[in-house]
């Protein structure tokens, strides 16, 4: 379990300006779970979603997203497992494929998180922001994600990764703008997929 409390250069949660936040939303809270709520809660309403408020730079760093207030749904999560890290809670990444108009290709990974309840074991959230169609909460043991699959190419990974994807980094890093980003949004072939393992 040590893997998802780690700091790394993505997930950055020994930055000052994470600690101080973290310690702020869970000070209000008694319980592991309360704390993992808050955290949710706060990244999925305080964090905008750059491509619903067509906000820039994209950014990826946990501590970028807090600077900047805003990220793509990765980037989201990388801030999310950052302020649950920095309280002790373990905290990973989870992704699935979806079809960018519903209806078909291109696909693209959509990124969330899985964090680890004392009661219930992994539990996945999707803090990407909720918007009209949109309806993500913290309800464990039930999961009420931001998406679910449809067709047949689309795919729920049950996987819970300590790290985000290369793919998924690498996409953050190359891109400067909301716009460029959606044009080049992350992707990942089923069997690719297969080989990564996040169909466990």
């Amino acid at each position: 379990m040590k893997e998802y409390l780690a700091s790394t250069e993505i997930v950055d949660w020994q930055h000052s300006e994470i600690l101080k936040l973290s310690q702020t939303i869970a000070a209000e809270c008694q319980t592991p779970e309360a704390i993992s709520k808050a955290c949710f809660e706060w990244v999925r309403d305080q964090i905008r979603h750059s491509y619903d408020y067509q906000m820039n730079p994209v950014t990826c760093q946990a501590s970028d997203v807090l600077l900047h207030k805003t990220g793509y749904c990765y980037a989201k999560s990388h801030l999310l497992a950052a302020l649950l890290r920095s309280n002790g809670i373990p905290a990973g990444f989870c992704y699935q494929r979806l079809s960018i108009d519903d209806k078909g290709a291109p696909y693209s990974l959509h990124g969330l998180n899985a964090v680890y309840l004392p009661k219930i074991g992994w539990y996945r959230v999707d803090a990407r922001g909720n918007r009209e169609g949109v309806d993500a909460q913290f309800t464990p043991p039930d999961e009420k994600l931001a998406f679910k699959t449809q067709l047949d190419q689309e795919a729920d990974f049950q996987a819970v990764l300590s790290e985000p994807l290369p793919v998924v980094v690498d996409a953050l890093q190359s891109r400067s703008t909301w716009n460029e980003m959606l044009c080049y949004l992350p992707d990942i072939s089923l069997e690719d997929a297969e080989k990564f393992g996040l169909f466990k």
